[in-house]
C-alpha cells in the first residue's frame, strides 16, 4: 500500500475524526500534486462526519460553506477546509447545484467531481482511493472528466475551463470525450462569473505552458468570454513561458498581440508603432474590465502593452528630429546600429514602475547595452521622476512661481532637463534654470 506524506495537520484532523468514529480522507488536488511530486497549495478533507459533528471536535473553526458541508479547521494559522461527503443535486444555473445531500459513502462524493485525477482520496490506514482511474490518467498525464463528459460540464460550465488550465499547468492532454465535451459546452460559459473566468484564465497563463490559451479561442470558449476578447487576433499571440510568471506579466505578453487589430481593421494601410500601441493599450484596458481585473494589474498592462515591441533606438531618432525642427536644423545623417543614449533609457525608464520596466526588458527582450545602462542609471540614483526632482513646488512659490498650471508645466520641464543631464539635479541649479527661462 502507497503511503503519502501529508502534513502533521492534515493527519491530526483525519486522526481525530477517525477515533470519534467517522471516516476522513484528503482529497482532491493536494492528492494528486502529491503523487506527482509537487507541492500542494492547500489540503482539502473530506469526511462522514457532519458539520456540527466537525465542529465539536475542533476548537477553532470557522462556517466557511456549512450550507455545502464545508467547515474550516484552524491549526497554527492555517486553515484547512474539511467537507462533509455530498451528492450533488439539480444544478439550475450551470454552476451550482440547487441543494446538497449528505451522504456516508465515500464514492458518492467522489464520482461527482470533475476530473479522475481531481477524484481520489487518501488516509494513511486506507492508502489511494482510486475508483475512476486517476492513477492511470496521470501516468498517462490524461485530463479526463468523471463520468460522462457532458454531464460534468454541463452541471458546472466553469469545468470547460479548468480542463484547459491543467492541461496547462500539468502539460497533459485533454481526453478526446472530454475535448468535444468542451466544444458542445462552450456557449454554456456565458453563465459563469468573469470573475471565475479571469481566475482561470490567469491561472493559464500563469503556467509552464501560457500557449495553451489558444485552445480557449480553438474551442469556442472565447466568444462568450466578451467581445473585445474574442476579437483579439490570438493566432499571433506568443507568450514566451521564460517571461516573469508574474500576472501582469503574462498578461501584457498575451495582450500585445491586440497591435495587430489596426491592420486587420485596415487592411493595405500602414500602421505606425505609436498609433498601434496606443490603439492596443486601449484593447487591453478593455480585455482586463471587462474581466474584472484590478485597476493596479490594468494600469501595468496597459503601460506594458503600450511599450510592446517599441524600439529605443528609433524613439532616439525620433527625438533627435524634433530636437533639431525645433532649432531650425537639418536632421544629420546617422549610421544605423549605434548604441542607445542613457537619455533614452531614462526617459522611458520614467514612464513607469521599476518593476514594470524590469518586466519590459523582457518582453521586448531588449540588449544587453540597455540592460548595462538601467544599472549604470539605477547605481548612480538618477532622478527619473518629479517627486525625485531636487525642487518641488514650494521651492517654485517661493522662487515666484505661482501656484497652478504653470507650475507643473515647469516642473515638468526640469524633470526633462535632468532626464537629459541628471548632473543638473541640484535646488541651486534647476532654481537658476528657471530665473534664465
Amino acid at each position: 500500500m502507497m503511503r503519502m506524506q501529508i502534513p502533521t495537520q492534515v493527519e491530526q484532523i483525519i486522526n481525530t475524526l477517525n477515533k470519534a468514529g467517522f471516516e476522513a480522507y484528503a482529497v482532491g488536488g493536494c492528492v494528486r500534486d502529491t503523487l506527482l511530486g509537487r507541492t500542494p497549495g492547500d489540503w482539502d478533507i473530506t469526511t462522514s462526519a457532519h458539520p456540527e459533528e466537525v465542529k465539536r471536535l475542533f476548537r477553532r473553526t470557522i462556517d466557511t460553506g456549512i450550507q455545502h458541508g464545508t467547515v474550516t479547521i484552524m491549526m497554527d494559522r492555517t486553515g484547512y477546509e474539511v467537507t462533509t461527503y455530498r451528492i450533488d443535486g439539480e444544478y439550475e444555473d450551470g454552476r451550482h447545484p440547487k441543494q446538497v445531500e449528505f451522504t456516508s459513502n465515500l464514492l458518492e462524493d467522489l464520482k461527482r467531481r470533475d476530473f479522475t485525477i481531481n477524484a481520489m482520496a487518501y488516509s494513511h490506514e486506507t492508502g489511494i482511493v482510486d475508483a475512476f482511474g486517476g492513477m492511470e490518467d496521470l501516468k498517462n498525464r490524461t485530463i479526463r472528466c468523471v463520468g460522462d463528459a457532458m454531464e460534468r460540464f454541463t452541471e458546472d460550465a466553469l469545468r470547460i475551463l479548468r480542463a484547459i488550465r491543467f492541461s496547462a499547468q500539468l502539460d497533459f492532454a485533454i481526453e478526446q470525450e472530454t475535448w468535444n465535451g468542451i466544444f458542445r459546452i462552450a456557449p454554456n460559459i456565458a453563465k459563469v462569473s468573469k470573475e471565475r473566468i479571469q481566475v482561470e484564465l490567469t491561472k493559464l497563463l500563469l503556467s509552464d505552458h501560457p500557449e495553451r490559451m489558444r485552445q480557449v479561442y480553438e474551442t469556442g470558449i472565447s466568444t462568450y468570454v466578451s467581445g473585445a476578447f474574442a476579437g483579439l487576433p490570438w493566432e499571433r499571440m506568443e507568450i514566451p513561458a521564460s517571461l516573469p510568471a508574474e500576472k501582469y506579466v503574462r498578461w501584457a505578453a498575451f495582450l500585445r498581440c491586440a497591435r495587430l487589430c489596426e491592420a486587420a481593421d485596415a487592411p493595405g494601410t500602414a500602421v505606425s508603432a505609436e498609433l498601434a500601441s496606443g490603439t492596443a493599450a486601449q484593447t487591453a484596458v478593455r480585455v482586463l474590465k471587462d474581466l474584472k481585473l484590478d485597476n493596479d494589474t490594468i494600469a501595468k498592462v496597459r503601460t506594458l502593452v503600450k511599450w510592446s515591441g517599441v524600439e529605443l533606438e528609433k524613439q532616439q531618432d525620433t527625438l533627435a528630429q524634433g530636437q533639431a525642427q525645433t532649432q531650425g536644423q537639418e536632421q544629420s545623417e546617422q549610421p544605423d546600429g549605434r548604441p542607445v543614449s542613457p537619455a533614452i533609457v531614462r526617459r522611458a525608464m520614467s514612464q513607469m514602475e521599476p518593476e514594470v520596466w524590469d518586466a519590459l526588458l523582457e518582453l521586448n527582450d531588449y540588449d544587453n547595452e540597455i540592460r548595462r545602462l538601467t544599472e549604470e542609471i539605477r547605481a548612480a540614483g538618477d532622478c527619473l521622476d518629479l517627486k525625485h526632482l531636487a525642487v518641488n513646488g514650494q521651492d517654485l512659490i517661493r522662487a515666484g512661481v505661482k501656484p497652478g498650471k504653470e507650475m507643473g508645466v515647469i516642473l515638468n520641464h526640469l524633470l526633462e532637463l535632468v532626464l537629459e543631464h541628471p548632473e543638473l539635479n541640484r535646488r541651486e541649479e534647476l532654481l537658476r534654470h528657471c530665473q534664465e527661462a
